[in-house]
């Protein structure tokens, strides 16, 4: 009588551990929970902190099933693995009354608290949008939560090298404490990276706080900053020269309509600083400042302007013109722009021949997304110049405003321009565009 041979095992048990971390890294949190109740060797492997360095959790003010399970799974995670967390990003999803804020408070006061205990390598922190002047927060609340965060920031200012706070929306005093948690120790960040665009409330006239410079002037190893032009004046240029000016790389500047933008900042102050800081790039983001005297005032010459965006979105301003920002501002960049976004609500206004001649001026610009009122064959001279290598664009987007409901003639010049330029267009180019009618 034979003997029964012994079950052949599957190839997946003689995996090296480095290839089963490699394969577990892809898995959901929920999912790496199931696979470490196969086998012993699959739950010591998913104990290796190289598994858990990065998370994601997501506040939903209406979750459903499947959400609380993922978010419940998250949290888990994050208590059981903390000591391993490196990259953590807190998102909120549809907040819209007091009992989430509330919920979410206290989740993150545990969580805090948790990581505070036994974290020690967090170098990234991202919570977006938390919107802290909304009546959804009552003031107790908000309080509370400011001074758990800042308590947190303070434990972890050592090895934090990135900081996400867009859309916070606090007051000048809590932001600039919260900003100076980060050098509690030293009374010296070394954060290389911070958002805090749209950080402060609306309205306030930051530049001209003495406040919120002695706070940035704590910062030494800068080497992206995103913030809001309501933020820059003469003494903030300054002060990243003198302090950031080796590590300093970028500067993401948003303009809004909202916040104050009719103080200048001199032209000598940007030459300064890119004097000392050579690799430095700006890119500015205009939302409905589009006004010709107002957009002078702000780009400076001496501005080292990588990247551009100009949005009106539905705003339309009688008083707006936009033909002497792209014949007088714009091409003052030309050998340096890269990257021009146009979202233009310039129905009265043509500028078809404009835009054509500052792309052709532009030798670095190979990003072009533009939204606005345009005839078609503006896109026939553009890829026409293209073929031609009279330009370099790589990446062409844009959508044609059409007056009126009916755009098929439009439709069909498109699909004719496409296919007389298909090799270009396949070989080359990044490249969408679609008509859009506008009544």
């Amino acid at each position: 009588m034979e003997e029964e041979s012994e079950p052949e095992q599957s190839p997946w048990a003689h995996l090296p551990d480095v290839c089963l971390r490699r394969v577990f890294h892809w898995l959901k949190d929920k999912d790496k929970a199931q696979a470490a109740l196969v086998c012993k060797k699959w739950c010591w492997v998913m104990n290796s902190g190289s598994l858990w360095r990065c998370q994601t959790i997501t506040f939903h003010g209406h979750p459903s099933r499947a959400r609380k399970l993922e978010f419940q799974t998250a949290l888990w995670s994050i208590k059981k693995f903390g000591k391993y967390l490196e990259h953590l990003e807190v998102k909120l999803s549809n907040l819209y009354h007091t009992n989430a804020t509330q919920h979410f408070y206290l989740t993150m006061r545990d969580i805090f608290l948790s990581l505070g205990k036994c974290n020690h390598r967090l170098v990234f922190l991202s919570i977006k949008y938390l919107e802290l002047d909304r009546a959804i927060w009552r003031s107790r609340v908000r309080a509370q939560f400011i001074k758990q965060l800042a308590c947190f920031l303070r434990k972890v200012s050592k090895p934090l090298k990135c900081l996400n706070l867009k859309g916070a929306r606090v007051s000048l005093e809590d932001g600039c404490e919260l900003l100076n948690s980060l050098s509690f120790l030293t009374n010296e960040s070394s954060a290389s990276e911070i958002n805090i665009e749209d950080f402060f409330h609306t309205h306030l006239h930051v530049y001209s706080s003495t406040l919120f410079l002695q706070t940035m002037a704590k910062f030494h190893s800068l080497v992206t900053l995103t913030f809001n032009y309501n933020c820059i004046s003469d003494e903030l240029l300054d002060i990243l020269r003198e302090n950031c000016a080796p590590s300093l790389c970028t500067l993401n500047i948003k303009c809004h309509s909202h916040d104050p933008h009719w103080h200048v900042v001199r032209g000598m102050s940007w030459a300064n600083l890119t004097r000392r800081a050579p690799k430095l790039i700006v890119n500015f983001y205009f939302e409905k400042v589009l006004r010709h005297e107002h957009l002078a005032r702000i780009l400076q010459v001496a501005i080292p302007l990588r990247s551009i965006s100009l949005r009106s979105g539905y705003f339309n301003d009688p008083y707006w013109v936009m033909k002497p920002t792209l014949t007088i501002l714009l091409p003052s960049y030309c050998h340096i722009l890269q990257r021009l976004t146009l979202e233009l609500n310039n129905a009265q206004e043509l500028l078809d021949n404009e835009l054509l001649e500052l792309i052709l001026s532009c030798q670095r610009l190979s990003y072009l997304r533009v939204w606005a009122f345009l005839s078609v064959t503006f896109m026939e001279r553009l890829l026409q110049n293209r073929a031609e290598r009279k330009c370099i664009l790589t990446t062409i987007l844009a959508r044609i405003y059409i007056a009126g409901r009916e755009t098929s003639e439009e439709d069909q010049l498109l699909r004719d321009i496409h296919r007389k330029f298909k090799s270009l267009i396949d070989s080359e180019l990044d490249y969408f565009v679609i008509t859009y009618p506008m009544l």
